[in-house]
């Protein structure tokens, strides 16, 4: 097997669904480019280039609306599975396991292997941040992303107020809007019920091959079990 096709065979699930992400974004640019120019038209305004509207705040706020939600899924998901357990879920740790486990179980300080990263081995305040790291990037990620939505959001919507004569909100008031909660919650609602039903559902139900899902044959009271 030749160097590239390695390569793409051992990264294939992170190359398939970042050619997924790039196309899907350029898709919704697409889309919404449309979508806004009926509206313009609609309301008798002019049509804008394609340029324009993916520079402009409408784009912005879809975009990171959408990626705020998804990094809180991630996020709570990552920091409740350390506390709790679902029985008969392979989203679930095993019911005996809760908690942040042992050093040797977490192949930390003196039961890091070679292979292991440096700071496994290390102590202190580089232990502890190798190990919350997932989390805290995430948890970082989503608080930015929510943080663009919301200025992006006010401009948007101080925009729709101009256009109909209606003065403009600063950023602190916008937080208070419909408008901002709408947004957020119609997205917070759909990925907590997608985490909801995979874990409930991977109690049941399987997907031979998949690490998501118990094997086949296990039985649906086995708890952290991947196939």
């Amino acid at each position: 097997m030749s160097g590239a096709r390695r390569v793409l065979r051992e990264h294939a699930l992170g190359v398939v669904f970042g050619v997924l992400f790039v196309l899907a974004l350029v898709g919704q640019g697409l889309a919404g480019h449309a979508d806004f120019n009926q509206q313009q038209v609609t309301d008798g305004l002019l049509p804008v280039s394609l340029g324009r509207y993916l520079t402009s705040a409408d784009f912005a706020v879809d975009v990171a609306e959408n990626w705020q939600s998804e990094y809180l899924q991630f996020s709570l998901y990552i920091l409740a599975t350390v506390w709790l357990l679902q029985k008969g879920s392979p989203e679930s740790k095993p019911l005996d396991q809760p908690g942040t486990e042992s050093d040797k179980d977490q192949l930390v300080g003196a039961f890091a292997r070679a292979d292991s990263p440096a700071w496994a081995r290390a102590s202190g305040w580089r232990l502890r941040l190798l190990s919350n790291s997932l989390g805290l990037v995430m948890g970082g990620v989503f608080a930015l992303s929510w943080l663009a939505q919301s200025i992006a959001g006010v401009a948007a919507f101080n925009e729709r107020q101009l256009s109909h004569r209606q003065p403009p909100v600063s950023w602190a008031a916008y937080l208070t809007e419909p408008d901002f909660w709408n947004r957020t919650l119609q997205n917070w609602q759909s990925e907590l019920l997608a985490v909801f039903s995979m874990v409930i559902l991977s109690i049941y139900l399987r997907q031979r091959g998949s690490p998501e899902s118990k094997p086949v044959g296990a039985s649906h009271t086995s708890t952290g079990i991947e196939g």
